[in-house]
């Protein structure tokens, strides 16, 4: 998949992020454990989030994923550490298609909506993208 460095690192944020913490929230309330959290959303992620091309290109990005593992699994069958690697990746990106297009219908704001509107999640913002610091600034 060709596209911008940019994206990609959306598209991690999503399966690395984004899809875990929603996916884990909605199984403590599937499990009755009571919770609470605040969680920042950024204007410029929100925007991604609902920009219906960045949407068509995510799920084009897992199934390119998946076709990868396909591949790889078939390519390591003899090599059992790799293959189960493989595997896992194989699952974890078909799980995250599963859950994008089947639970989020492709709306990751809704859900993180939903939390906030039932009082387990509290959302909170700021005017610019998240900063990181290095440790070094604070010694």
């Amino acid at each position: 998949m060709i596209g911008y460095l940019e994206e990609s690192w959306l598209f991690e944020a999503i399966s690395e992020t984004y899809i875990p913490l929603l996916s884990s929230f909605f199984k403590l309330i599937e499990e009755n454990i009571d919770f609470r959290i605040t969680l920042s959303l950024t204007p410029p992620i929100l925007s991604m989030l609902d920009n219906n091309l960045l949407k068509q290109r995510y799920i084009s990005y897992l199934k390119e994923k998946i076709k990868l593992c396909t591949l790889e699994i078939d390519r390591t069958k003899d090599i059992k550490e790799i293959n189960k690697l493989s595997i896992h990746y194989y699952e974890k990106y078909t799980n995250d298609l599963n859950f994008y297009l089947n639970f989020a219908k492709s709306d990751l704001i809704s859900l993180f909506k939903l939390l906030q509107d039932l009082g387990y999640l509290e959302i909170i913002t700021c005017g610019a993208t998240h900063r990181i610091f290095s440790n070094n600034l604070f010694k």
